[in-house]
C-alpha cells in the first residue's frame, strides 16, 4: 500500500534577527533531509519533492536571506561566506543534529561548508547539479571567469542585465531542449522575479555574482572532505546544463568512487523536468540509509 504524501507546512523562524521562511514536512522524529536552494530560486524548488518523502523523512527547506519570502536585511553582506554561516545558524536554530544534504547550484556550496564545519552530522549527500570541480565547468562560466579576472564597469553592467525576468527565464529553461522546456512552468521565473525585483535585492545578487569567485578556493577543501569522510552519496545529473555538463557530475567519482550516479535526460533544474524519475531513486537511496542508521 502506498503512503499518501503529506502536506508541506510553511513557517517562519528568527535567525539572528532575520525573519526566515521555511517549508517542512514529515514526522518531527524522522531522519532529516536538508534542502538549501540555489539561484535564482528558493525553497519553492522542492515543493513537489518534499511530500513524496514525508512518510519516512523529515524534509526542511529554508529561503535564504534575500530569496523567496525571507527578509533581506540591509546589513546582510550577500557573500558565500555569509550564506554558509547563515545556513549553519538556521540549522542550530531549528535544532537539527543530523541530516542528509541536498547539494544543488549555489546550495551545494552552502551545504558543503556545513559538512566541513560538522562532518559528524552528515548522514548522506544527494548531489544534483552542484559544482566543485573547476576543470569540468561548462561554457556558461566563461563570462563570469572573464569578469572575475578583469572586473570592469561594463562587465558589471552585463552581469546586472542578467538579473531580470528574461535572465531568470534563461536560468530555468535556456539550456533545455524543447521536449523538456515545456515541462517547466513560467511560475518559476515569474514568481522569483517578482520577489527579487527590488533595488536592494538586485544589488545584492550582483554582489553575490562577484563574490562567487571566492568559491573556487573552497573546491579543494570540499574535495578533500569527500575523500576523507566518504559520505554515502547519490548523484543525480541533468547534462543539459551550460554551467555544469555531464562531466561535472562524473567528476565526483574521482573522490567518491562508491557513489551512485544517475545521468537523466534533464537539465540544471532536475526536479522540474524529471520528478517521476528522481523520486524512486531518492527514496531507494534514503531508505537504504535508514536501514544502515
Amino acid at each position: 500500500m502506498t503512503t499518501p504524501p503529506s502536506t508541506v507546512h510553511c513557517d517562519t523562524v528568527d535567525v539572528d534577527g532575520v525573519r526566515t521562511f521555511f517549508r517542512h514536512t514529515g514526522p518531527d522524529d524522522a531522519p532529516v533531509l536538508l534542502l538549501p536552494h540555489g539561484y535564482p530560486c528558493s525553497s519553492y524548488a522542492f515543493r513537489a519533492l518534499m511530500p513524496q518523502l514525508s512518510d519516512r523523512w523529515r524534509t526542511i527547506a529554508p529561503d535564504l536571506p534575500g530569496f523567496g519570502y525571507t527578509d533581506a536585511p540591509a546589513r546582510f553582506p550577500w557573500t558565500f561566506d555569509a550564506y554558509a554561516a547563515f545556513l549553519s545558524r538556521f540549522v542550530d536554530t531549528v535544532g537539527l543534529d543530523r541530516y542528509a544534504l541536498w547539494l544543488h547550484d549555489y546550495g551545494s556550496q552552502f551545504g558543503l561548508r556545513l559538512a566541513l564545519e560538522a562532518p559528524e552530522r552528515v548522514t548522506a549527500l544527494i548531489v544534483a547539479n552542484g559544482d566543485v570541480y573547476e576543470d569540468e565547468l561548462g561554457p556558461k562560466y566563461e563570462t563570469l571567469k572573464s569578469f572575475w579576472g578583469h572586473p570592469t564597469d561594463g562587465g558589471r553592467a552585463a552581469l546586472a542585465a542578467n538579473i531580470s525576468r528574461e535572465g531568470f527565464r534563461d536560468e530555468f529553461v535556456g539550456d533545455l531542449p524543447d521536449r523538456l522546456a515545456d515541462r517547466v512552468a513560467p511560475d518559476l521565473w515569474t514568481l522569483h522575479w517578482a520577489l527579487m525585483n527590488t533595488p536592494e535585492r538586485r544589488a545584492g545578487v550582483l554582489r553575490l555574482f562577484e563574490d562567487q569567485a571566492t568559491t573556487f578556493a573552497w573546491f579543494e577543501r570540499e574535495q578533500h572532505y569527500l575523500r576523507e569522510h566518504r559520505p554515502p552519496t547519490l548523484i543525480l545529473w541533468g547534462p543539459h546544463d551550460g554551467y555544469m555538463p555531464e562531466a561535472a557530475g562524473r567528476a565526483y567519482l574521482r573522490d567518491l568512487p562508491d557513489a551512485e550516479l544517475h545521468v537523466l535526460d534533464a537539465g540544471h533544474w532536475i526536479l522540474e523536468t524529471s520528478l517521476p524519475e528522481v523520486v524512486p531513486l531518492v527514496r531507494d537511496f534514503l531508505d537504504r540509509r535508514l536501514r544502515l542508521t
